[in-house]
């Protein structure tokens, strides 16, 4: 079933109402005239020769005309090609050469910025431009046609998007969906939320937008510049979410800690808002145990990656216990070194922990029940591999005998008697030593609720012979590391960094690795404290 499927449906049943409001560009449209639009844009692809199953790159700021594009190109049956503008010119440029789209649509500055990898854009051999002037090339509203409703009858199996990784860990990788997949992570989501068709979303995370249309959802875009999440002006958020009444938000922890603590020092309660949606990187006890001071819903914190989202889900309650009580739950765990739990499997969800390994598996082993080893998935919303990467394709895929495919995650992590997942941190995180493997969440767990900051577990040096070392984000404080040195003996020393590498997309996730490399020149001189 064509993804679209599911715009057309909300816009027949929910004509009149609002489909997005664009706080940045002060826009607001209806599901009826964003199908109509849709349409219309739709029959301007397919007139300028963009065919189904066609990749076309996307270059288009966060906002309507991001979701106008992204429903029109699934309409025609072709394949948007969505990149994160912010991860720098020379990784942006080496995606677009992975995947070779042959259809490019942005903005003049889009258009602009590709003159300047042109061999990159080889591939590209039609160019459209959003907006009033055409850089040389047609603009989308000119070759709008009202031809009717548009709806290229597609198969579940065709592909429908290249949804790139953000390279957290390595170099970002263009995961591919099918229509299937798509569908099945709109059910996915209601199944596990319970969203309701009228519901207004705070779609901080602008591809979450696109879910809002299918789950009959008003998509509500606030101030964030998605390429910087982590710098958004917190008051400006919150006064969004408060003034259109929202009843749902979607972010990463960089952009809720942040509107959190200015409605925790202004006393702003954000009194519509009944379920916060966290995804990105770990979700600290205090940032749910404030999201639950400001608001009168719950916290919820899917885990997943591009290429298999969600995978697991887990409550504010089940992470710090129920509300108005001594908080307790899954984090007094952490605290003690358990690691980070993310919940229970998502509907369809099967997974598996399998031994880590830097090389291709070809067979499933899988280990016993509270071990820990990389955790392995399979289920209707997992990806097909990633375009124009072979090798890393067969890296992620263990290919049983009868062809079942599971995918693995790059995350270590294990299964407890109750059938929750309990991460250990990333398979290329780990630090290994002549004593023993050592695991980022478990220690990282127990530098957090001691330091009430983040903290970070690196080795330096080559495996086996890593050196561990702790760093710890913010000022240093002598007495501090010589806390956390005796509450880890595990480790070599203490370093202190003002500020962490962050992934572009969430601003969240800590860049280890980067971490490793700027300790490497520094110890011992600097370890406030050594063992």
């Amino acid at each position: 079933m064509n993804v679209a499927h599911w715009l057309v449906q909300r816009a027949e049943e929910l004509t009149v109402d609002t489909a997005v409001m664009s706080r940045v560009e002060n826009r607001i449209i209806s599901f009826e005239d964003l199908d109509a639009r849709s349409n219309r844009w739709a029959a301007g692809l397919r007139r300028h020769g963009i065919a189904r199953g066609e990749r076309t790159l996307v270059m288009v700021r966060a906002g309507i005309d991001l979701i106008t594009l992204t429903w029109a190109l699934f309409k025609a049956g072709a394949v948007p090609v969505l990149i994160d503008p912010g991860m720098g010119r020379r990784s942006f440029l080496s995606c677009v050469a992975q995947v070779q789209p042959t259809s490019f649509v942005g903005i003049p500055l889009a258009h602009a910025f590709a003159l300047t990898g042109s061999a990159s854009f080889a591939s590209v051999q039609r160019r459209i431009t959003v907006g009033s002037y055409g850089f040389g090339h047609p603009t989308l509203d000119s070759l709008a046609l009202d031809d009717g409703p548009v709806l290229e009858d597609v198969a579940d199996s065709e592909e429908a998007a290249v949804l790139f990784t953000s390279g957290s860990t390595g170099a970002p990788k263009g995961a591919i969906y099918t229509h299937g997949i798509f569908d099945a992570q709109v059910r996915s989501l209601q199944a596990l939320y319970g969203f309701q068709p009228g519901e207004i979303d705070c779609a901080a995370f602008p591809l979450f937008s696109l879910f809002d249309a299918a789950l009959g959802m008003t998509s509500l875009i606030p101030p964030v510049n998605p390429s910087r999440p982590g710098r958004c002006n917190p008051e400006a958020v919150a006064r969004t979410i408060s003034a259109y009444h929202a009843s749902t938000a979607f972010g990463s922890p960089a952009v809720w800690n942040r509107v959190a603590d200015w409605c925790m020092s202004h006393a702003f309660r954000l009194r519509d808002l009944h379920r916060v949606i966290i995804a990105g990187a770990s979700v600290s006890p205090e940032l749910v145990l404030k999201l639950r001071m400001i608001m009168p819903g719950e916290v919820h914190t899917p885990y997943g990656a591009t290429e298999a989202l969600p995978v697991t889900s887990i409550s504010g309650e089940e992470l710090v216990g129920p509300r108005y009580e001594t908080p307790a739950g899954t984090h007094v765990a952490s605290a003690r070194g358990a690691g980070t739990c993310v919940g229970r499997l998502a509907p369809g969800m099967e997974l598996r922990v399998v031994p880590v390994s830097d090389a291709p598996l070809d067979t499933l082993v899988t280990l016993p029940q509270g071990q820990v080893g990389e955790l392995a998935v399979r289920g209707p919303v997992v990806t097909l591999g990633y375009a124009g990467l072979p090798e890393a394709t067969r890296m992620a895929r263990i290919v049983e005998p009868d062809g079942t495919v599971w995918h693995r995650m790059g995350d270590l992590g294990r299964v407890d008697e109750e059938g929750r997942v309990w991460l250990a941190g990333r398979r290329t995180e780990r630090v290994e030593t002549s004593s023993g493997m050592l695991y980022t969440d478990p220690l990282e767990g127990i530098a957090n609720a001691i330091a009430h900051r983040r903290t970070a577990l690196i080795g330096v040096g080559d495996r086996p012979t890593q050196r561990p070392f702790l760093v710890v984000e913010g000022w240093g404080d002598a007495a501090l590391a010589k806390q956390l040195a005796e509450a880890l003996p595990q480790v070599e020393g203490v370093l202190f960094k003002w500020r962490f590498p962050v992934d572009v997309r969430h601003n969240a996730k800590i860049h280890r690795l980067e971490l490793a490399k700027w300790a490497s020149t520094r110890v011992p001189a600097r370890a406030l404290v050594t063992n």
